[in-house]
């Protein structure tokens, strides 16, 4: 849950990276000891916990992806970033970005930048005609 960083090979350990690292290492001290506590009190299971922490993190990284693939394609002015080279930095498939994103995604772009997506978006299958949510 707090990995210890490593250096990259061939960099020599400086002062940052050992911060770095004493900082992981007080994290994984502190984390474990609430685990720890959590366990002998009948909380939580540490593993479901840590499992469950696992999974949000994920589903927040899918979130961000799919909200800057969004950015790239629907915001960018005059032309949008290529699918080829969104797959390449988000390792995945130039069908995968076109699929990845959704309305939702781009408004919530929309909202967080204050900027308008590129008119040409196909409508929301969520929404009549006229814009109007369905009854």
């Amino acid at each position: 849950m707090c990995p210890l960083p490593q250096p990259h090979p061939g960099e020599e350990e400086h002062d940052g990276f050992l911060e770095m690292r004493d900082e992981a290492a007080r994290g994984q001290q502190e984390t474990a000891e609430q685990l720890r506590v959590s366990w002998e009190e009948g909380q939580q299971d540490p593993l479901i916990y840590a499992l469950a922490d696992a999974r949000r993190v994920k589903e927040q990284a899918e979130e961000r992806i799919r909200e800057l693939l969004a950015y790239g394609r629907e915001f960018v002015q005059p032309r949008p970033y290529t699918l080829g080279d969104l797959a390449a930095a988000a390792g995945m498939s130039i069908s995968g970005v076109r699929t990845a994103y959704g309305h939702r995604d781009v408004d919530a772009v929309a909202e967080a930048t204050g900027a308008k997506p590129r008119e040409w978006r196909a409508p929301d299958p969520g929404l009549a005609p006229d814009g109007e949510v369905p009854a």
